[in-house]
């Protein structure tokens, strides 16, 4: 580019928009801008990014959007500012102009692009106008890529069908949102022109063919319109408006015709300039003359005056059968109306059957209000205006760059249960942007996540306070679902092999009154707590046996005291240990067992229970079932207390463990009983919820005493807040 040319179109800049800066101002741009750009021979400026291409930009912006200094501004610097040859604050402060806004979301926007993804998703439209923030980044990117499809040609071969895809996609749907029908319907053609550039030449070859033809017949339609509107006494225009040539093939896609078919090919615009408070009157005038000139179809009637479209665009449309039969669309509006559906702000991106979004609607009807307001100005008002339009919503890319929207809060269990359920229940936490993330970490607008898994992995209850999308709870809910199905398979069937390798049938209504007495709402649940070893199988066995004898009390012994059913035992003296229990009126060596329900152990005070079978059961004072037993069953206690010493014998104890949801704690814990002498660690289970673990410990001691400062060295332990005896 020659310094002739550029400055060319700097001084046509100027000479367009004198009030735009200062001298002292257009001094200190001119400065930077050549220091930079023309006197650092070591600058490499990608193509595209010129100070030429960037002058372009401006009188883009200028002069067919209609921004102003901010966004000169932040089009000039952003490049200085990236590579920190300028700072924010300084031009803020030159300028008293507010662009930090603007040169941050472009900057946002610019690093969004070098992501792996793909364009053409809504997702990414909605991405991107979330990292622009501020509408004005919008509207300087659309300028960019409008001067990038003018200058097309001198782009390499290999881009320019990307480069005009995008246009399509992207840019000229984003110009169709904002307004600027004029810039999407010239990023249309231009799109067409390079991707399919046999139909565009075709249709423009016919287009010019026949325009001798449509503005004689143009003429011919409004000529004795003009007459009637002259009446009128208002100041007025009318012409006829081509069709785009990408609008004309999408016709004749839709309609499967040829050109020559397609009789809509312009309509015709009727403009008004009166005042604000006068447009109704004159454009409905207009049309009841253009109604009895030429018959109207009433289908095809639009009023957008009465109520303009929720993206503030007014005019009143109608479809006339004109000269040679031929229907032809009439557009009754004012040059305010004119200029706002051209390039205002106020776009009607819903046009003609393009989905509406609510977010969208309430700022485009905030925009209408501002536009229909003459006191406001809406350049000045967009310093304070930011594009929130999807604050509710949350973009994330996968590692291939595939984009997924999540509701804002959502964390990277709700990510993985996105993707795929089997992915969520295995998932252990994520790498996010390359950093390890747990399960519960909240993403962010652009987060790349990779979800992380594990085989052994296995949904839990307490995921479902860490997801927010309904799909990933109610997905974590069938889960679990599943998991208790498995585990209550797997615990029918250990009953199952262990009752038959104990000759012993299985009743499933014995099963179920067992599971009742023992507290457990299903049959599930109690399976479940066997299948997880929670359950000790050779209690339940006991459980099971005596089930019957216990519902039917001593209906063998009614008549025999305890006194008389202890004197009649048979003492059995233990083999290689001395007796340390002593029953009754200080009988030893009566044949004893100890109650599975409270374990007790040498020390504890105790009592007996004469069973049914003909032995005596030794529960402790405060077992559970003494208050029940002691008043049923008052005859059948026996006293009991312990003598001598306990050696050789070891008695199992479960214990309770509650503490924080660590794994160090459990070694901690284990480490802890290995180096005890006379304790034997027999079993330990530990399941964890909502940050806690709860564990049973199954552990062989000597006596009560022995329990006492095991269960004092545990409650030491750093992370354990409770222990205590089952």
């Amino acid at each position: 580019m020659n310094n002739n040319t550029l400055q060319s179109i700097y001084k046509r800049l100027l000479y367009k928009h004198t009030s735009l800066f200062t001298f002292e101002e257009r001094q200190y741009i001119k400065k930077y801008l050549t220091e930079y750009y023309l006197n650092n021979s070591q600058l490499v400026i990608p193509f595209g990014r010129s100070i030429y291409d960037k002058l372009c930009i401006c009188e883009t912006i200028l002069n067919e959007i209609g921004l102003g200094k901010a966004a000169v501004l932040s089009i000039l610097f952003q490049d200085l500012v990236d590579n920190k040859a300028i700072n924010i604050a300084e031009i803020e402060k030159k300028f008293a102009t507010n662009v930090s806004t603007i040169i941050q979301g472009m900057s946002r926007v610019s690093e969004l692009y070098e992501k792996k993804t793909s364009l053409e998703t809504e997702n990414f439209r909605k991405l991107f106008l979330t990292f622009a923030e501020d509408i004005r980044v919008i509207l300087i990117i659309i300028a960019e890529q409008l001067h990038i499809m003018r200058t097309l040609d001198a782009y390499e071969s290999d881009n320019k069908q990307n480069v005009a895809r995008e246009s399509s996609f992207l840019y000229a749907p984003l110009a169709h949102r904002m307004g600027l029908y004029a810039i999407k319907t010239e990023l249309e053609d231009l799109s067409l022109k390079h991707t399919n550039r046999e139909i565009f030449k075709d249709i423009a070859e016919k287009l010019n063919e026949t325009k001798r033809s449509r503005d004689k017949y143009i003429h011919e339609f409004i000529t004795p319109l003009k007459l009637k509107l002259n009446e009128l006494g208002f100041n007025f225009e009318i012409k006829g408006r081509t069709k785009s040539i990408h609008s004309i093939y999408n016709k004749i896609k839709k309609q499967q015709t040829a050109f020559e078919n397609i009789y809509d090919l312009f309509a015709i615009r009727i403009i008004f300039d009166v005042p604000i408070d006068k447009e109704k009157a004159a454009c409905w005038q207009a049309y009841s003359i253009v109604a009895d000139m030429y018959q109207p179809n009433p289908k095809r009637l639009r009023d957008w005056l009465s109520i303009p479209k929720s993206n503030g665009y007014e005019s009143l449309h109608t479809t006339v059968l004109g000269p040679q039969g031929k229907w032809v669309e009439v557009q009754i509006r004012t040059e305010r109306m004119d200029e706002v559906a051209e390039k205002g702000l106020a776009a009607h991106w819903k046009y003609k059957g393009i989905k509406s979004e609510s977010g969208m609607d309430e700022w485009l009807k905030n925009i209408r209000d501002i536009l229909e307001n003459p006191e406001l100005n809406a350049v000045d008002f967009m310093d304070e205006f930011k594009l929130n339009l999807y604050d509710k919503e949350v973009f994330v890319f996968t590692p291939n760059g595939d984009l997924h929207k999540l509701p804002k809060g959502a964390t990277v269990l709700d990510f993985a249960f996105s993707i795929h359920s089997g992915l969520g229940c295995k998932c252990v936490g994520a790498k996010i942007n390359g950093k390890n993330m747990p399960i519960k970490h909240v993403l962010n607008n652009g987060d790349q996540v990779e979800i992380l898994t594990s085989p052994t992995q296995k949904p839990n209850p307490a995921w479902l306070n860490v997801v927010t999308t309904s799909k990933a709870k109610n997905k974590i809910r069938q889960a679990l679902k599943e998991v208790e199905f498995k585990d209550a398979e797997i615990g029918r069937e250990t009953i199952l092999r262990r009752f038959k390798n104990w000759k012993i049938d299985l009743d499933d209504g014995k099963i179920s009154r067992l599971a009742k007495k023992k507290g457990y709402k299903t049959v599930s649940d109690f399976y479940q707590e066997i299948a997880q070893e929670k359950l000790d199988i050779l209690h339940v066995r006991e459980a099971y046996l005596e089930l019957d004898k216990q519902d039917n009390p001593l209906n063998q012994v009614e008549t025999r005291s305890a006194e008389g059913f202890t004197n009649d035992f048979t003492a059995k003296e233990p083999a290689g240990k001395d007796d340390v229990l002593v029953i009754g009126q200080d009988l030893k060596n009566v044949e004893f067992k100890l109650s599975k329900c409270c374990n007790p152990i040498y020390g504890d005070e105790v009592f007996g229970f004469v069973s049914v079978t003909g032995g005596i059961k030794i529960h402790r004072n405060d077992c559970p079932n003494a208050p029940q037993m002691i008043a049923r069953f008052g005859y059948r206690i026996v006293k009991a207390r312990w003598s001598g010493k306990s050696v050789g014998s070891q008695y199992p104890i479960t214990l309770r463990i509650v503490g924080h949801d660590d794994i160090g704690i459990v070694t901690n814990i284990t480490s802890l009983i290995s180096k005890e002498k006379n304790i034997l660690l027999r079993s330990i289970s530990i399941d964890s919820n909502a940050g806690l673990f709860q564990g049973n410990l199954t552990i062989l001691v000597n006596d009560n005493k022995e329990l006492e400062v095991i269960v004092k060295k545990i409650q030491q332990i750093k992370g354990v807040k409770n222990v205590s005896r089952s």
